[in-house]
């Protein structure tokens, strides 16, 4: 549950922050008509999240176990290749999303009436997508030994509505926190998540056929922790750790968790290059 809290709680503020830096400026610049098109992209970049999310977890039920496992594993591989890339390209663009977005407003604003709507169903659409998609990969992990529970759907909601208000918080001006400490320590949270989910995607696909090696296990510690356990439960939910872990999904998670990790750290401690002054001319005597 906590780790589908925190990547509802880093998703949701990112499009937070996204909408409260589309209504602010709008607010700011005397431009409280245009917010009506704000909204209407918002709530079409959500209708469409929700209808992708229902997509990924009835579509496949019709389907044979195998073709269901294939698709399952195909799927939270993409999932972890999305939150990498989202991860690292908001570690770089943070600082600058704000000016970005107001720029595109300013485009979108003299363009037409739908043009606006539709620069806020992008710019929310695409952490809506990332985060159905995701969420679907993490719960389909954590799940897997008890498919009806809802607890790490639960997790993920509570952390959208924490996220929603603390972007109200921010937008009133109550709430200030250091952004960049809390996407350095939720985005290394997220890919230690990802590690997991990755392992159990390529034992989805050992599952499907598609992989050799099921039952060569490189560990199998079910008599120690029992996966009904608590302690194999709050393994599973947050780290999508299983008690019998094949060679290959030790493998994967090994060869994504450190390098990965070890880039991120490093790029967001890392200072960013000041821009060179200007050079003066030189003056003649």
């Amino acid at each position: 549950m906590l780790g589908n809290y925190l990547i509802g709680l880093r998703e949701g503020l990112e499009a937070s922050l996204v909408v409260v830096i589309l209504i602010a400026y709008l607010v700011k610049s005397d431009r409280r008509h245009l917010l009506p098109r704000i909204w209407t992209g918002i709530a079409l970049a959500v209708g469409v999240s929700l209808a992708f999310g229902a997509l990924l977890t009835w579509g496949p039920r019709s389907l044979t176990f195998e073709a269901q496992e294939a698709i399952g594993g195909s799927l939270s591989i993409i999932a972890v290749a999305f939150v990498t890339w989202m991860v690292f390209w908001m570690a770089r663009h943070a600082r600058g999303l704000s000016g970005e977005l107001r720029g595109k407003i300013d485009v979108a604003a003299e363009a037409g009436r739908a043009s606006l709507a539709l620069v806020a169903a992008l710019a929310v659409g695409r952490e809506g997508l990332e985060t159905a998609l995701f969420l679907w990969a993490a719960t389909q992990a954590a799940t897997s030994n008890d498919s009806s529970s809802t607890t790490p759907l639960l997790g993920a909601l509570l952390g959208i509505l924490t996220a929603v208000a603390m972007g109200y918080a921010f937008y009133k001006g109550v709430l200030k926190i250091n952004l960049s400490k809390f996407f350095t320590w939720t985005g290394a949270i997220l890919i230690v998540v990802a590690a997991g989910v990755l392992a159990y995607g390529f034992h989805d696909l050992q599952e499907a056929g598609i992989l050799p090696g099921l039952h060569n296990l490189a560990f199998d510690v079910s008599d120690t922790i029992k996966p009904t356990s608590w302690l194999g439960t709050f393994l599973k939910g947050i780290f999508n750790f299983s008690p019998a872990t094949t060679w290959l999904e030790a493998i994967a998670w090994v060869l994504y968790l450190v390098p990965t990790l070890f880039i991120f750290l490093r790029r967001v401690r890392t200072p960013a290059p000041t821009p060179a002054a200007p050079a003066t001319p030189a003056t003649s005597r």
